[in-house]
């Protein structure tokens, strides 16, 4: 038996060290004049990948290709056969977004650039050589007086960076970024390390960012134990977005907006929450990442004593206002006054459950449950806190869940 299993291991190693690994490096010019940048993807072998499938979307934000080898574009799709040997895709991409209004969610200026590494290169299915692994590389070439750029992904150059995602087959560029004569400031929060970087004269508040994160850490970390390496927070207010949105790793947060506002809420406790909660629905169930991110955001400056009991109690007021009227939590796409019914749900069950467990187990204990899901229904919900609960809940038969 010893011999053959052996064997078995020798060959499987023997696999893994034949692996052909070839460069794929990702090179970005960063162009303000046209509100754009200029992508190149290079293969170092090109008869690896017999062909990458590009999702160009229906608008016109990729123009101006070039490809060695064969490239065909059909219905919103671009295919790529490499030639053989060292070989390039070239393309420009519009950096520039300003969906319906006059704010940009993503912007370059003459001075600075924030955009999406999602923007850079669409997304594409892979069909690649068996045997073979990609190494991809990130690499900027910035204007003429422009500093430095920041990525959530490892630094492995002056303006260089490593991108390796195991959930994908094809590694690109994902998350925000942030390029331009930047004013950043650092911290390790257990094991991961915090950026907060935004363009000079932006008015990003850095100290109090990282401040009210470290805070609030330890009680995150209780209820979510992820530990992502890097943590990106960028942020501008010229002509930006009044909101805060999460990436792959990072988030990005309007400047000149409160950390925590007159209600209570805070935008940057509510994508930091969703960025490590990953409470994603399926089956109209909208409700359920939507209540959970706004409770816990709250929830957790509670428990870290950044809320006093009077201002809780003037908090649990708005929300029973806001949500009185709800009667259904089910749906595509949850209101605001549904949110709010749904955090009012989940703190009736986490009381439920600290009671009959004599608070051996809470919410806390649903959340962990369902993060680990790749997504979940209304009903998975119901199960997995009843489970929780060791009984059938009582909170849980309310008509807004029907």
């Amino acid at each position: 038996m010893r011999r053959p299993l052996l064997l078995l291991v020798g060959l499987l190693a023997s696999t893994q060290v034949l692996a052909k690994k070839v460069d794929l490096d990702y090179q970005v010019r960063l162009l303000p004049q046209s509100g754009q940048a200029e992508v190149r993807l290079t293969l170092a072998d090109g008869s690896a990948v017999r062909s990458l499938d590009f999702d160009l979307g229906n608008g016109n934000s990729y123009s101006d290709f070039l490809a060695d080898g064969q490239w065909q574009v059909q219905n919103g799709r671009g295919l790529w056969h490499p030639a053989p040997g060292k070989t390039s895709l070239s393309y420009r991409v519009r950096l520039d977004q300003q969906p319906g209004g006059a704010a940009h969610e993503t912007r370059i200026t003459a001075h600075w650039a924030l955009f999406r590494g999602d923007q850079l290169v669409p997304p594409a299915r892979l069909d690649q050589q068996d045997g073979t692994e990609l190494v991809s590389r990130l690499a900027f070439d910035l204007p003429a007086g422009w500093k430095s750029v920041e990525t959530a992904w490892p630094r492995i150059g002056r303006q260089k960076f490593r991108i390796d995602d195991v959930s994908r087959l094809f590694d690109r560029p994902t998350g925000w970024m942030l390029a331009g004569n930047l004013g950043s400031r650092r911290a390790r929060l257990g094991e991961t390390e915090v950026t907060v970087a935004a363009p000079q004269g932006q008015g990003m508040r850095r100290m109090d960012t990282l401040t009210l994160l470290t805070f609030v850490w330890p009680q995150l970390q209780a209820v979510f134990p992820r530990n992502p390496p890097k943590l990106l927070i960028v942020g501008a207010r010229d002509g930006m977005w009044r909101g805060a949105l999460a990436g792959n790793n990072s988030l990005y947060l309007y400047s000149a907006g409160p950390l925590i506002g007159e209600s209570g809420n805070s935008p940057l406790l509510r994508e930091v929450v969703q960025q490590f909660a990953r409470i994603n629905d399926r089956e109209r169930s909208d409700w359920l990442g939507e209540s959970f991110t706004e409770y816990y955001a709250t929830e957790l400056l509670r428990r870290a004593g950044g809320i006093s009991d009077d201002r809780y109690a003037t908090l649990q007021a708005r929300l029973n206002k806001l949500g009185a009227k709800v009667t259904q939590l089910k749906g595509a796409k949850a209101d605001a006054a549904q949110v709010a019914r749904g955090v009012l749900l989940l703190q009736a069950l986490d009381r439920e459950i600290r009671l009959h467990t004599h608070d051996k187990r809470s919410l806390d204990d649903v959340a962990r449950a369902l993060m680990r899901l790749s997504s979940a229904s209304t009903d998975e919900f119901v199960q997995i806190s009843e489970n929780v609960l060791g009984r059938q809940s009582e909170v849980l038969q309310s008509k807004v869940l029907r």
